[in-house]
């Protein structure tokens, strides 16, 4: 699974970039020099009273004593001829550095509590959505994810591809909100997933656990809106076909050579009304598409098709698609990067959270039979 943290390492509790740790070396190189080729009735050594407190964003506290106290001495001592400074001005110098060293250390420890607790969080978000493997079970597949709130690796969509003994099962989902707040739901979902995976004979079956864990969940809470978009993929060992599920989510396109369509699954209800394991209607219904020899089918969240323009156009997925499609034929991974660098050029900033999930399910051609009856 690829999954990009755009923030920048020095925001992240990383350690300075290399410019901001040379920056006082130039800093008081240059002073220096300047000082010493101007005529003395110029004063620049004052300026050099600045050198603690740049320091201090760069270097520890033991760092932040050295620039003080280098300070001082270029400015106490005459015959160096880099600073005139009376002792008050040295006072105040010295009170200067020292503050440079008390906050030094404050952010020093600062950002080792930040690294601490980022790392705890991202080993708990992925925990809850872990790397996906290149393949799983005869099912080559890739995803993308990125979440739309800065510093998370898990928002509010969420996909997991997992191999049981009615064969592999796909996930896609797009649950209420995004951001922190979402990952509860996500993790619900994904875990009631996988249970189904193992245990649930029939497609539906699935989409109906889904559905009464999100019910569940929100049961007693007053003025509760939790629910969630999804679409479940299956595809059976014994047949050359895909079963699809769709809840209230945008359709799967198949890729087929220079083509991408939609995948014909009607669209019911989304998960946590309590309408997916009912029958008849209101119940999920379960579509079934033959494959071919070098199929392909990509599942997305509408933060794919619903991100715009400067001018306010949505981003034209199928059009685009084909294109890349042809380029990145053989190569799941390298597709779904390539339609995310071609949707961040066409969209600039992505307000939502996007997941993509390419699968090819590696269908041969002795293998190929005729499409199964939608169920």
């Amino acid at each position: 699974m690829d999954r990009m943290d755009e923030e920048p390492g020095w925001r992240r509790g990383a350690p300075p970039p290399r410019w901001v740790r040379v920056l006082p070396i130039v800093l008081l190189i240059g002073l220096s020099a300047a000082r010493i080729a101007t005529p003395r009735t110029v004063e620049l050594g004052y300026f050099l009273a600045a050198l603690p407190p740049v320091a201090a964003f760069a270097y520890g506290a033991v760092g932040t004593a050295l620039f003080g106290g280098v300070t001082l001495i270029l400015l106490a001592v005459p015959a160096i001829e880099v600073g005139r400074a009376g002792s008050g001005d040295l006072v105040t110098v010295a009170f200067v550095a020292l503050l440079s060293v008390v906050i030094a250390w404050v952010r020093q420890h600062r950002d080792a509590q930040l690294v601490s607790v980022r790392t705890m969080a991202e080993a708990a978000q992925l925990a809850v959505l872990p790397p996906l493997p290149e393949q799983v079970g005869p099912v080559r597949c890739a995803g993308l994810y990125r979440a739309a709130q800065r510093g998370t690796l898990v928002g509010g969509d969420l996909y997991d591809v997992r191999e049981g003994p009615y064969g592999v099962r796909a996930l896609v989902g797009d649950v209420q909100g995004h951001g922190l707040a979402a990952v509860g739901t996500v993790a619900a979902l994904l875990g009631a997933f996988r249970e189904a995976v193992l245990d649930d004979p029939g497609l539906g079956a699935v989409a109906a656990r889904l559905d009464r864990r999100l019910v569940a969940d929100s049961a007693g809470v007053e003025h509760a809106e939790l629910f969630a978009t999804a679409v479940l993929l299956e595809f059976p060992p014994d047949a050359p076909v895909v079963r699809i599920v769709s809840c209230g989510h945008p359709a799967p396109l198949l890729l087929r050579g220079a083509s991408a369509t939609e995948l014909d699954a009607e669209p019911g209800a989304p998960l946590g009304l309590g309408l997916a394991g009912l029958a008849g209607p209101a119940g999920p219904r379960v579509a079934s598409v033959r494959l071919e020899p070098g199929d392909r089918v990509l599942v997305h969240t509408d933060g794919v098709t619903e991100a715009r323009d400067a001018a306010g156009a949505f981003y034209p997925l199928e059009e685009r698609l084909p294109v890349l499609s042809a380029e990145f034929e053989t190569d799941p991974a390298a597709l779904a990067t390539a339609l995310w660098r071609d949707l961040s050029r066409f969209a600039g900033a992505v307000a939502d959270d996007v997941a993509l999930l390419v699968l090819s399910p590696g269908v041969t051609s002795a293998a190929a039979a005729p499409a199964t009856a939608a169920q």
